[in-house]
């Protein structure tokens, strides 16, 4: 069942709302203000969150942008009056997924929705594995305030595990997320493995990167991996 948080002022849209997603199959819960929705945000886990822009107390592009600096990666689908091209970009660049333009078709509500669960959103600013923390704003990585230096491939490679963690990442998925689609010998990852691992050693966290012989790559806490 698809749990999602909206966040709208508007007490007779927000029941509509909630009876559709109801309706729909979903579990849904309801702030009616940016500070609520905020602190929801925070306690619980949703697959999505739907977030109206006007709201009062804070209003959702702060809210999307607090989360995203706290490293909380929940999708996010706007609400708004506003159609102009200039209110979607400002929705982007606060952290969003999806735009929808208010009146819409409720099922076209439902479907974003249901497209947008199960997903991570890549627009989160701060990743955090054990006390290793990636700032993404600037561009740098920490591991108990030491900072890492890293060439831009490692970085990537570094931000590729991390938003996945502690999930196991292909070879074919790090590859994509090096070079696209035309990735060169294998050798060549095997080789930006071995210098992040070697950065990770200089502070003490090369236990982080793990090895699954045959599966991929995984970067978490805990045992149960070979680490070659």
């Amino acid at each position: 069942m698809i749990r999602v948080l909206l966040v709208e002022d508007d007490r007779d849209l927000a029941e509509t709302l909630l009876q559709l997603m109801q309706l729909a199959q979903m579990q849904p819960d309801h702030a009616s203000n940016g500070k609520a929705g905020l602190t929801l945000s925070r306690v619980n886990d949703y697959d999505v969150l739907i977030v109206d822009v006007g709201l009062p107390q804070l209003n959702g592009f702060e809210l999307c942008r607090q989360l995203r600096t706290d490293g909380i990666d929940t999708p996010v689908l706007f609400l708004t009056a506003y159609r102009s091209i200039d209110n979607k970009l400002e929705g982007f660049d606060a952290g969003g997924d999806d735009y929808l333009a208010k009146p819409f078709d409720n099922r076209e509500l439902i479907a974003r929705v249901t497209a947008l669960a199960g997903r991570r959103s890549s627009q989160v600013k701060r990743l955090a594995v054990a006390d290793l923390v990636m700032d993404c704003d600037n561009v740098i990585v920490f591991y108990r305030q030491e900072q890492l230096e890293l060439s831009p491939t490692c970085y990537t490679l570094l931000e590729t595990l991390m938003r996945a963690s502690p999930a196991v990442v292909s070879r074919a998925t790090l590859e994509n997320a090096l070079w696209g689609d035309e990735p060169p010998n294998s050798n060549v990852l095997k080789a930006h493995l071995y210098y992040l691992r070697r950065e990770l050693t200089k502070v003490d966290a090369a236990e982080l990167l793990q090895t699954l012989t045959g599966k991929g790559w995984a970067l978490r806490q805990g045992k149960g991996c070979e680490t070659t």
